[in-house]
């Protein structure tokens, strides 16, 4: 049984989400500020975090720099207010795997529920693959799911890294927004969200020498992208 974290003060949104996701047949824990819900994510081992970021004791912007800086793993979807995009980029920088926006409706964050631990569940790179690639200055080692650029260590956030590694299999193939949704995040064509651009810019941001005319990582016209070695 898959075991799910909220972290939301909410006291009505947090019942109702613990009774729709138990009724899925999700275990679900609730911790109602920040404080308790970052020790509780470090001392249980979950599937999925729901992170609101509006938080009292320790907003949720800390947790999640907090868990991300343990080196966890855990797939973290934020609940963020209504047009708060700087809220949404900011969030994704800082390693969350997606974000669903308030109000939002249940059938849809029980998709992106789904879709997240679908894809945490998925299985890893087959060792018949490369172990270890390269193109320009960056080097991948998929065993240890490690970047570096020039022998120097890159941090990438879970998402970022499987994007990059999706991208790489296409060995220069052009990779649509949707096939790369459905792909790194698990999505349906029904679900499509600005995600996938803002980590490419994050991606470019850490391994291009100049992120505005990239080299590696490129922009194919209303397409999606593709990487070139």
């Amino acid at each position: 049984m898959k075991k799910i974290l909220i972290v939301e003060d909410n006291l009505d949104l947090a019942f109702g989400l613990r009774n729709n996701l138990e009724i899925e047949g999700y275990a679900v824990d609730v911790e109602h500020e920040g404080t308790s819900g970052l020790s509780r994510a470090r001392e249980e081992t979950y599937d999925l975090v729901l992170l609101d970021l509006m938080l009292p004791g320790l907003h949720g912007f800390h947790v999640l720099r907090a868990l991300r800086e343990d080196r966890s793993r855990v797939p973290i979807l934020i609940l963020t207010a209504l047009g708060a995009e700087a809220d949404k980029v900011r969030g994704l920088k800082l390693g969350a795997d997606d974000y669903v926006t308030k109000p939002f409706g249940l059938l849809e964050l029980l998709a992106r529920v789904e879709a997240l631990l679908r894809r945490a569940g998925s299985s890893p790179v087959s060792s018949a693959e490369e172990s270890s690639v390269s193109f320009g200055r960056i080097e991948i080692n998929k065993s240890a799911r490690t970047v570096s650029r020039s022998g120097v260590p890159v941090e990438l956030t879970p998402k970022e890294y499987e994007l990059l590694v999706t991208l790489l299999r296409q060995a220069g193939s052009v990779v649509t927004r949707l096939q790369l949704m459905r792909d790194v995040w698990g999505y349906s064509d029904s679900v499509i969200t600005r995600t996938v651009d803002t980590h490419i810019a994050e991606l470019r941001r850490k391994l291009e020498d100049d992120p505005a005319d990239p080299r590696h990582i490129l922009t194919a016209r209303k397409v999606g992208y593709r990487l070139q070695r």
